[in-house]
């Protein structure tokens, strides 16, 4: 299976020299990297192409690297029934660039890309409709950044005098808890709090 998936890498680079960057096999997947702009002449490639045949766009999702210059990568995964092979198509851009919509191609990706914007804050250009999914309308920021705080910028409640739901700053009841991480069965070092009343009272 691996050769077979080697085998079309090599296809579709020999096919798409200056769209495609990389191609790998891991994990039993095929790999391939391709520059931003040519996002939607290799998808259309690969859905019509008869060697291809990735009719499925199974799912569109992203991933965060907030130490490269390009943070985000936009992951697009397919599906051929014909050749029973999936593919994972990848871009790279940052926080200003916007990747080209892909809704054209497959009509599925508009609620994929919808989520990817929501959550990342990927843009999607020439998108048909794109906003947010996931969130409620007045959410600040994207959540699954690896930069967006564990608690979030608001909280929301129904107020029973107001008989609406309202918006207010996070607050912590109680402060992130410090562990050391020492085997509950060796013990640790200090005294625990309301142990010293059982090794008085013994």
């Amino acid at each position: 299976m691996d050769q077979a998936l080697k085998d079309l890498g090599e296809y579709i680079q020999a096919a798409l020299p200056h769209d495609v960057l990389e191609t790998r096999v891991a994990l039993g997947e095929l790999m391939v990297s391709v520059r931003t702009d040519s996002i939607l002449r290799v998808l259309t490639f690969l859905r019509d192409d008869t060697n291809c045949l990735f009719k499925q766009l199974v799912d569109v999702c992203g991933a965060d690297y907030p130490g490269r210059d390009q943070r985000f990568d936009v992951v697009y995964n397919l599906l051929s029934h014909r050749h029973n092979l999936r593919i994972r198509v990848k871009v790279a851009t940052d926080e200003a660039t916007p990747v080209p919509s892909v809704a054209a191609v497959f009509s599925a990706a508009g609620w994929y890309e919808r989520e990817t914007w929501d959550l990342y804050g990927v843009f999607f250009a020439d998108h048909p409709d794109l906003r947010r999914l996931l969130t409620d309308y007045g959410f600040e920021g994207h959540p699954m950044r690896k930069d967006f705080p564990l608690t979030g910028h608001v909280e929301v409640r129904y107020d029973e005098v107001e008989k609406r739901v309202v918006y207010e700053p996070v607050r912590l009841t109680q402060d992130f808890r410090s562990f050391d991480f020492l085997s509950p069965w060796e013990g640790t070092d200090y005294v625990l709090p309301g142990d010293e009343k059982a090794k008085g009272g013994a």
